[in-house]
C-alpha cells in the first residue's frame, strides 16, 4: 500500500513490474501496455476483443491493451480515469491481447482499490525505478481478520447518550484503526442493536445531501440510546474505516463527478473499474467477537449485510429497517439502492 501511494512500481514475484498510473514519481517511464480494468475497457470499445472478452462483464477483472506508440504517464493517465473523458474524447485505437498472469494482475487491481487509487499500471515500464518486490499472497496477510485486536478503550459521552464507551482496534496487517461505540451498559444476557457503518467524511461530518450517512448514523445512535434508557437494552456502533464502500474518498469523489455527468452509484463505480461493494465484513465481525456477542439485532435495510455477517459467523436474529427521509439530492443514489442493490425501501 505504502509503494502503490508512493507511486514506486511493484515487482511480482514470477510476473511483470507494474507502474501506478495515477501516483508514479518516475515521470518519464513508459511502457507498450498498459493494465486496466474490464469497465474501463468496455468504455474504450475493446468489449468486442477476442483477449478481453472473458473479462467483459466483471467491471473490476483485469484486461491488457496495447496502442499505437508506448504509454507514457502523460497518455495513460486519461485512460486510466474516466472522469477525465470529457476534457480527452479522442484517444486509441486500442488493442487488447492475450494476458498470461491473470492472478498477479488480479491482485494488482485489488492492491490499487486497497490503496484508494485508479486501477491502472504500465507494465514492465522504462525508466520506472527500483520496484518494491510483491507476492500475490501477500493480499492473504491484508485480508485476515484475525490480526485484529482491541488497542484501548475509554468512555466518551456523546449528545445521543452520556453513558457511551467507545473501543479502538488495530491490526498489525494494515493501516486502518477501527472503532465501536458502544451504548448503554454491555449485558450478556440482551442482544445488542448493532449498526455497521462505513465512515463517510462528506455525510457524517460535512453534512452531504448526496447520501444519507449523516442521518443514518445519528438515528442509529437515538435508537440506541432510546433502548438503553427505555428497556435496559444496550448497542453497538461499529465505524469502519472504509470509505466509499471500500473504494477510499479519492475514488468516491471521482465517482461523484461521474455522477454529475447524469451515471447512477453502481455504474460510476463500475465506470473506474471498482466494486460496487468492497466493504469488510469479516472484519466487523471481528470486532463484535473482540466484544464478547456473536448475536446481535442488526440496523440496516441491506439483506446483503445480514448475510455476510452471518457468513464471517455472526448471528443475525432480527433485521431492524433503518429507513430516513429522501431529500431532492440523494433521491437518486436511494433509488439505486432499492433498484439495483437490493435495499428494502419504500
Amino acid at each position: 500500500m505504502d509503494a502503490l501511494r508512493h507511486g514506486w512500481p511493484l515487482a511480482f514475484a514470477g510476473g511483470p513490474t507494474l507502474l501506478p498510473v495515477e501516483t508514479a514519481i518516475a515521470s518519464g517511464a513508459s511502457a507498450p501496455r498498459m493494465l486496466i480494468s474490464a469497465a474501463r475497457a468496455t468504455t474504450l470499445k475493446l468489449a468486442n476483443q477476442r483477449d478481453a472478452a472473458r473479462n467483459i462483464g466483471v467491471p473490476h477483472a483485469p484486461v491488457l491493451i496495447t496502442g499505437g506508440e508506448a504509454f507514457t504517464l502523460r497518455d495513460a493517465l486519461p485512460i486510466a480515469d474516466p472522469a477525465l473523458d470529457l476534457g480527452n474524447p479522442l484517444k486509441g485505437p486500442f488493442k487488447a491481447v492475450t494476458l498470461d498472469w491473470e492472478e498477479a494482475a488480479r491482485a494488482a487491481l485489488e492492491l490499487a482499490r486497497i490503496a484508494g487509487i485508479l486501477p491502472a499500471f504500465l507494465v514492465d515500464p522504462a525508466a520506472a525505478g527500483e520496484a518494491v518486490p510483491v507476492a500475490v499472497s501477500d493480499l492473504s496477510a491484508y485480508a485476515g481478520a484475525g490480526a485484529l485486536r482491541i488497542v484501548t478503550r475509554a468512555r466518551l459521552p456523546v449528545s445521543a447518550c452520556e453513558d457511551a464507551e467507545i473501543v479502538a482496534f488495530r491490526s498489525t496487517a494494515d493501516l486502518r484503526e477501527h472503532v465501536a461505540l458502544i451504548i448503554g451498559t454491555q449485558s450478556g444476557d440482551r442482544q445488542p442493536l448493532v449498526r455497521l457503518h462505513s465512515e463517510c467524511l462528506t455525510g457524517d461530518i460535512l453534512g452531504s445531501l448526496k447520501c444519507d450517512c449523516g442521518p443514518q448514523l445519528d438515528a442509529a445512535l437515538h435508537a440506541m440510546a432510546d433502548e438503553a434508557r427505555d428497556s435496559g437494552g444496550w448497542g453497538v456502533l461499529l465505524y469502519m474505516r472504509q470509505e466509499g464502500r471500500g473504494i477510499g474518498l479519492i475514488n468516491k469523489l471521482r465517482a461523484y463527478r461521474l455522477q454529475d455527468q447524469g451515471f447512477d452509484t453502481v455504474e460510476a463505480n463500475q465506470r473506474l473499474g471498482l466494486p460496487d461493494e468492497a466493504r469488510d465484513f469479516p472484519v466487523a465481525a471481528r470486532m463484535l467477537e473482540l466484544l464478547g456477542t456473536r448475536t446481535i439485532r442488526l440496523l440496516t435495510n441491506n439483506p446483503a449485510k445480514v448475510t455476510a455477517l452471518e457468513a464471517a459467523g455472526i448471528t443475525v436474529i432480527k433485521r431492524v429497517p433503518h429507513q430516513l427521509p429522501e431529500n431532492p439530492h440523494n433521491a437518486r443514489y436511494l433509488a439505486t439502492k432499492r433498484d439495483r442493490s437490493g435495499h428494502l425501501l419504500l
